[in-house]
């Protein structure tokens, strides 16, 4: 069973690592009540997301922990969300991808 909870706990850190979500949004979608799929619990008993107040409301994000245990787990999915949280400049070489009026080109090289 602590496969299948582990995968699904990277499923919610992927989730969250893409941006940050609104508690209740989070609670919404990852809370259960039953004791043999505790994914909320076990992510936050090992420290792999957070909760802060931006706003006057309370947000959880992805923890360092947490990215670390995805870089280990599922490291394309990590790759990806650091193109993604770095822009458009941590392109590399390999594929450049142009958005142009909504169409959009990649190129090799």
């Amino acid at each position: 069973m602590t496969e299948t909870v582990d995968n699904l706990i990277l499923d919610l850190l992927e989730w969250i690592a893409r941006k940050e979500r609104p508690y209740e949004e989070t609670m919404d979608a990852w809370r259960t009540s039953s004791p043999r799929l505790p994914v909320w619990e076990d992510a936050n008993d090992r420290r792999l997301v957070e909760m802060v107040s931006a706003n006057g409301h309370s947000v959880v994000r992805i923890a360092p922990a947490g990215m670390a245990f995805l870089n280990i787990r599922r490291p394309h999915a990590y790759e990806g969300l650091q193109r993604q949280r770095q822009g458009p400049a941590a392109c590399d070489r390999s594929s450049l991808v142009l958005a142009l009026g909504g169409n959009t080109i990649r190129s090799r090289f």
